[in-house]
């Protein structure tokens, strides 16, 4: 099974190699895991963005859910409207910010086939 730190780690990669990934998105997104309470933030800022293990800075949409639930997300096997709706996922903050993270992840694998 994939570990969530490769998985942000390869995020991260995506995001050094192509800033335009993130379409002039600036936000700070905190990923929290209920299954053993670890913490990573994707920090989107242009060419300064980065992914931290931690909570470096103040988070404007958080997503609390489990490891499994995030590699499917990310993987597109997991539609995130659905998993609010179905409780396996919780968000704090900006609403708004959390709808483009869906485009956000289908942008990364995008990068990552093609």
């Amino acid at each position: 099974m994939t570990e969530i730190g490769e998985i942000f780690q390869r995020i991260g990669g995506k995001l050094q190699a192509d800033p335009s990934l993130t379409k002039g998105l600036a936000a700070v997104y905190q990923f929290q895991f209920h299954d053993d309470g670890s913490v990573f933030q994707l920090i989107l800022n242009g060419e300064n963005s980065r992914i931290e293990k931690k909570e470096a800075e103040s988070p404007q949409c958080t997503l609390v859910m489990t490891k499994e639930d995030f590699i499917r997300m990310t993987e597109g096997n997991l539609n995130g409207t659905k998993a609010f709706m179905s409780g396996r996922l919780k968000i704090k903050g900006d609403m708004g910010l959390a709808l483009k993270l869906q485009d956000l992840f289908a942008s990364f694998r995008k990068a990552a086939n093609g």
